[in-house]
Formats: C-alpha cells, structure tokens, sequence
C-alpha cells in the first residue's frame, strides 16, 4: 500500500507487514498485487512462497522459493499500480500521467478535480503529487466504478486523499462548493467540451485544464469552446518508444572485416590499447534495440490555462 507516515507523507522507509500490500516482480512483463497473509503462500512456476518469509523484510527484497527460484516484493508505487490495476475502463499509461502531471502544474498542496475516475490509475498518481496536505475530488458517472475505485484506494492506503462521488460531469457539471477553489481540472469524457463551462468556473484564476481525448474530432470541439474564458490552449499526443538492452556472447574467432555471426551488425570499434594479447576468444556485448510491442496511439491530451481577465 502506499504507506503513510505520522506527517502524511507518502512512505516506503520501513519493512513489510502482516496485511500490507505489495507488489511481487516475477519478471519484467509479469507483476502482480498480493496481500500479505502470515499463514498465505504464493505459488507460481518458481516455486512455493511462504508469506511469513516475507514480514520484516524491506521492500525491493528477492526472496526464494522452495525450489530456489525467486521474485521481488516490490512497494506498490503509483507506476507500479498502473500496470498491475483490474483494467474496468482504458486506462492512461506512465509516459500520459507524467505529462499530465508536469503541465497541469500539480504540487503538494493542490485540490484537483477529476472526471471520470474509470480504473484509477491517473487518480492514484495525482494523489501522490497533492501529498501530504492537497487532495483530490474524482467523479464517475457509473455507481460501481466509483465503488471499485474506492475500495483500491483504501487497499493503496490513499483514501485520505482522494475523495470518491457518483456524478454526471458532463450533464450536472461539478458541485458547487468547488467554485473558484480547484489548482487543475482533469477530464477524461466522451463529450467533454459540455463539461468545460463548469470546469472553467471551478478553477482558480489561471488554474490548468486538461482534456483527454481518443479522437481528433473531440479534440477539434473541446478546442472550440476552450477558446472562451482560456488562453494557452494545446494538444499533445505521446508517443512512447522502449528499447531492451540484452547481452550477447560475441565470438570474435568468427569475426571477418568486422562483421560477426554471433551478434546483430554494429559500428566498427577499434581496438582498446589496454587490450591484451591473451584476451578470451569471446567476450559479452551490450546490445541495445527497439522493442518489438511498441504502444501507439493512446489519445490526445489539450491542454488550456483559465484566463486571467475571464469573470464568471
């Protein structure tokens, strides 16, 4: 979970406990969120895992299983939670979030109203930026969303700062009692060009908007009525590129004018002068390249900040 200390700050500096919830790393495209249970084990392809070896170690620990396998309980950091979460709706990924968060301008201390909450996972992250004395006021539409989403923020230990209700953003608009008050609005709806007129009265005087959407055309009519009372509007689409770094074992018997058999064509590298005579025939390479699943398009992200001179 994520851990709060006597000052409320977010938190990870002590060791697990009997009822906490982690995060066990199997390997680097399978994670899980596990609950600790002293009398509980985890079992999976490595092995059988004793959940009482597990309190009292730190986390980022690798424990071992019966068979000597092994995973990493790992503290369930917002990135972390973002790719282990029970997707109910699409969900914004780490290279979105941080983005959203930067322009947004969102510090300790900020009050942000979101619409809709969906699965949580930009939720979980602005939380952790308002931390220790900000807060966040999320809505969704749909009852038992809401509900699912509050039950894993009491699971992350978050609750305190994020407030769940049921309500229709884009038909209601946002409660009253936020008029003027909110540092950064966040929407993520269908028709969010109806929910910009009441966004714009919620926000300070040049507080910040943002507006994620999958398809230009809503981009094009949110844009349209962001041009009343905003100034500074943009859009951005990230696009997200992950490179795997592997070792190569390269045999340089088989080397013949610079080209090898035994790993991908690179740049020719002269010799190093320390380079001995006896050096072995082979030696590790550290080969870097493109990820074969590179995410594409997820959505545009418009952005707008409230104008100074706007009077609601």
């Amino acid at each position: 979970m994520l851990l709060m200390d006597s000052s409320t700050k977010i938190s990870f500096n002590r060791c697990i406990r009997d009822g906490d919830l982690i995060i066990v790393y199997e390997r680097h495209d399978t994670m899980k969120a596990v609950k600790v249970c002293e009398n509980s084990i985890l079992q999976n392809r490595f092995g059988v895992f004793k959940h009482s070896d597990w309190i009292g170690k730190p986390f980022g620990s690798k424990v071992f299983s019966n068979k000597g396998g092994f995973v990493y309980l790992l503290a369930p950091t917002p990135e972390l939670w973002t790719l282990v979460l029970s997707h109910r709706t699409q969900i914004l990924y780490i290279a979105d979030i941080s983005f959203v968060i930067m322009y947004l301008e969102v510090v300790p201390g900020c009050l942000v109203l979101e619409s809709g909450t969906g699965s949580g996972s930009l939720t979980t992250s602005f939380a952790r930026a308002v931390a220790p004395t900000g807060h966040v006021y999320t809505f969704d539409f749909h009852e038992q969303r809401a509900a699912s989403a509050r039950e894993d923020f009491e699971r992350t230990g978050i609750n305190t700062l994020i407030t769940v209700g049921v309500r229709d953003i884009q038909g209601e608009g946002f409660p009253d009692q936020f008029f003027g008050l909110a540092d950064s609005v966040f929407l993520d709806l269908p028709q969010p060009w109806l929910a910009i007129p009441s966004a714009r009265n919620m926000l300070k005087q040049d507080g910040t908007l943002c507006s994620f959407s999958p398809c230009i055309e809503q981009v094009q009519r949110s844009c349209e009525i962001l041009r009343s009372g905003f100034t500074d509007i943009r859009t951005f689409e990230i696009l997200l590129r992950t490179y795997e770094v592997h070792e190569w074992k390269m045999d340089h018997s088989k080397v013949d004018d610079g080209n090898s058999t035994a790993c991908p064509p690179r740049k020719r590298r002269q010799p190093s002068r320390e380079a001995s005579v006896g050096d072995n025939a082979s030696s590790p390479v550290i080969m870097a390249r493109p990820s074969a699943e590179t995410r594409g398009h997820t959505g545009y992200l418009t952005f707008a900040r409230k104008s100074l001179n706007f009077h609601c």
